[in-house]
């Protein structure tokens, strides 16, 4: 039995969020569609979303001129997430691709809120 591409990722995701959840660790998880990347902090439990911030919001989207599908954009969304959680007093997180490869937008995400200085 094949496997949809979804599926394939979802399944990669799950090893991922059983390791996060033992930790009970706040997690920063990714999303990435072909307009839009998305990111938000969960809590440990995973019960609350604790800080947001994507592509999609009006303020990132002027900034973007509406393309939120590239790599400056994700940079971007990296900055305001980390920002956004400092705002909340969070400064660790577990960082959850959800099975997205580590690479691109979703690497550009990181690196920016690492370097905004959320740890992980």
């Amino acid at each position: 039995m094949s496997m949809t591409k979804k599926e394939q990722r979802l399944r990669r995701s799950r090893q991922t969020r059983v390791r996060i959840a033992l930790q009970g660790a706040v997690r920063l998880a990714v999303h990435r569609s072909n307009l839009h990347i998305y990111a938000s902090i969960v809590s440990g439990d995973g019960a609350q979303v604790l800080a947001s911030a994507s592509t999609a919001e009006k303020e990132v989207r002027d900034q973007t001129g509406g393309n939120g599908g590239n790599v400056s954009a994700a940079t971007l969304v990296g900055k305001r997430i980390a920002e956004k959680a400092k705002a909340a007093g969070i400064e660790k997180v577990a960082f959850d691709r959800s099975g997205f490869a580590y690479h691109g937008r979703v690497k550009a995400l990181a690196d920016a809120a690492r370097e905004a200085g959320l740890q992980f």
